[in-house]
């Protein structure tokens, strides 16, 4: 009863907070019968934080439902295939991205949250992948297809759709808005009841749902129960950060929208199935850990500085900035976690590398980038002026270049990408063209006339697994390696993605941390060589535990204290632990 009354109390915070003007009561019972509908149950007491939510074991393969085609089979047949007999014991996560009917932006365009996009499959196959995997979905929040029913509705004027985007006005002063996009944010559109002016944060195709009406939220957890009936596990709220708007603000990050991160996080933590939220904010650090909250937000945000910063170590042969932000970065409070990755359908986002990397060494990133085949996608500032948001590039083309230029360690220097993100504090994600050594689909490009779709391969299946049996293919090489190494990781009690974790002071071109298990009975130094030189380092400089005997688990050389120095070849990792 005393949980119950804290629940609602808490609840009815939020709603003051968020709908001052409306009535709190009214609004609570429609969320409270939308989330949990008749015939589902309510936890007594909500779940407390933990570090129980995810361990070592875990990770997230990042995919298109039709990543994998063959022209005869349901796609998301064939990604269950692909699931079953190649990943796993590898992963044991995957977020399928969009997966609903759509217009375009490849499904952030939602014409209908409720349907599975019938060129995929249906319910039934997403929930046969749900049975066997954790399942990530997209619940994208800020904005819906132009050309959906909710839509065509509101230009209709009916109801309750007549008041579910929001309206912009060209006279506010919308100069201080933060922009993704260089496209105008309003576009005016004919309406039964005359023009109106529509805010598109993205393109004019995804129009933005005004949350400032309490039904909008309210029709979110509908969709949000609905998912969940279905075997959904986490919640990725796309694009959040821009939920809120009020013109003369920035119209990111406002404290509406933390609000309604709080009020999903207090219902998912009263939910009887265990329900992860993963913000996807891709900001600076410090906008981007905001969206913890004082552990009442996200259970998990993406490290979005990663990729790039992995990025420019490779390419550079240094890890000085990406150490130099390691070692600044809190670790997760509890019952949170970081979900780590160097690619993902997007690209990689530039955003979070302000004010770590210098404006010199981002130039020369992208110019290493362009030289490698890719592409730089730009973003409105509020003076007008535009500057580089993403690079959109294949990871693995990416890195056939380092800024010398290419030569003969690609697949080291790639695979040592993947293994910095295994070893670090978090959860370690991976898109499926990362996994499949995909190179840039120029193509693709140029038919679609889209930067994005250079990192969106579709896969002709016969093809790819003729590739993943010869043994001298990219594809083969990869794909083994990584999957050697996850499997390796997912029995290291160290790698927890809450284990503890310490950056270690090394030579500019190593980049190194120690990770203990929350047990503290297994310590794992974590080593990778950024370069292309052999660098050696002597055992007392990593402060091993003399009595203890340390074993590089990923190659097997046994390390002992008085030992000689330890080399690493160009881009070798070593996972130097005491329990191998």
């Amino acid at each position: 009863m005393q949980t119950s009354r804290l629940f609602n109390a808490r609840l009815h915070e939020l709603l003051r907070a968020i709908y001052p003007r409306e009535d709190s009561r009214a609004v609570a019972d429609a969320i409270i019968t939308a989330f949990w509908p008749e015939g589902t149950q309510r936890r007594r007491r909500a779940r407390a934080p933990s570090n129980g939510l995810w361990s070592e074991r875990d990770a997230v393969l990042i995919t298109y439902g039709d990543t994998i085609r063959d022209g005869q089979h349901k796609p998301l047949d064939l990604l269950q295939d692909f699931l079953v007999n190649h990943l796993d014991g590898v992963v044991n996560c995957v977020h399928i991205l969009p997966f609903f009917p759509f217009s375009s932006d490849d499904g952030f365009a939602v014409t209908d949250y409720r349907a599975v996009n019938s060129q995929l499959g249906d319910w039934a196959d997403i929930e046969r992948i749900a049975a066997r995997f954790h399942l990530m979905s997209d619940l994208v929040l800020n904005h819906v297809s132009s050309q959906g029913a909710w839509f065509n509705a509101y230009r209709q004027g009916q109801a309750p759709y007549d008041r579910f985007f929001f309206e912009g006005d060209p006279a506010d002063d919308l100069s201080m808005v933060v922009r993704p996009r260089t496209t105008p944010l309003l576009q005016k559109i004919e309406t039964r009841t005359g023009d109106r002016h529509v805010w598109c944060t993205f393109s004019h195709d995804q129009v933005d749902l005004n949350f400032a009406n309490p039904e909008v939220l309210v029709e979110m957890l509908r969709i949000i129960r609905l998912h969940i009936d279905k075997g959904v596990r986490i919640l990725r709220l796309d694009a959040v950060a821009f939920l809120w708007k009020e013109p003369g603000t920035p119209c990111i990050h406002l404290p509406q929208t933390h609000a309604i991160v709080q009020l999903l996080r207090l219902l998912c933590d009263h939910a009887v199935e265990t329900i992860v939220l993963l913000t996807e904010t891709n900001v600076p650090r410090t906008e981007n850990l905001s969206y913890f909250g004082n552990r009442n937000e996200a259970h998990a945000v993406y490290n979005f500085p990663l990729p790039p910063l992995i990025l420019h170590a490779l390419q550079s042969g240094s890890a000085r900035y990406l150490h130099r932000w390691q070692s600044a970065m809190p670790p997760a409070q509890l019952g949170c976690a970081y979900l780590n990755f160097t690619a993902s359908h997007d690209g990689v986002g530039m955003r979070p590398a302000e004010g770590v990397l210098p404006a010199e060494e981002k130039d020369r990133v992208i110019q290493t980038v362009q030289a490698a085949g890719g592409r730089v996608s730009m973003r409105a500032l509020p003076d007008g002026r535009e500057e580089p948001y993403e690079l959109n590039c294949a990871l693995f083309d990416a890195l056939r270049r380092t800024f010398e230029g290419e030569d003969g360690h690609h697949i080291d220097r790639f695979l040592c990408s993947q293994t910095i993100v295994m070893s670090l504090e978090g959860i370690p994600a991976f898109y499926i063209h990362s996994l499949l050594a995909t190179r840039n689909d120029h193509e693709a490009v140029e038919r679609r006339g889209m930067n994005r779709a250079i990192n969106r391969h579709r896969w002709h299946y016969p093809e790819l697994l003729e590739l993943l049996r010869d043994p001298a293919s990219d594809q083969s090489k990869v794909m083994r390696g990584m999957s050697q190494r996850l499997r390796l990781r997912s029995r290291q009690p160290a790698f927890h993605p809450n284990a503890t974790q310490f950056t270690l002071t090394l030579d500019e071109r190593l980049f190194g941390v120690w990770r203990q298990s929350l047990d503290r009975n297994q310590s794992i130094f974590a080593i990778h060589n950024v370069s292309n030189q052999p660098v050696a380092v002597s055992p007392s400089t990593i402060n091993l535990i003399e009595d203890d005997t340390w074993t590089d688990i990923l190659s097997g050389d046994r390390i002992a204290l008085a030992g000689p120095e330890i080399v690493f070849a160009p881009y070798q990792c070593r996972w130097i632990s005491n329990r191998a």
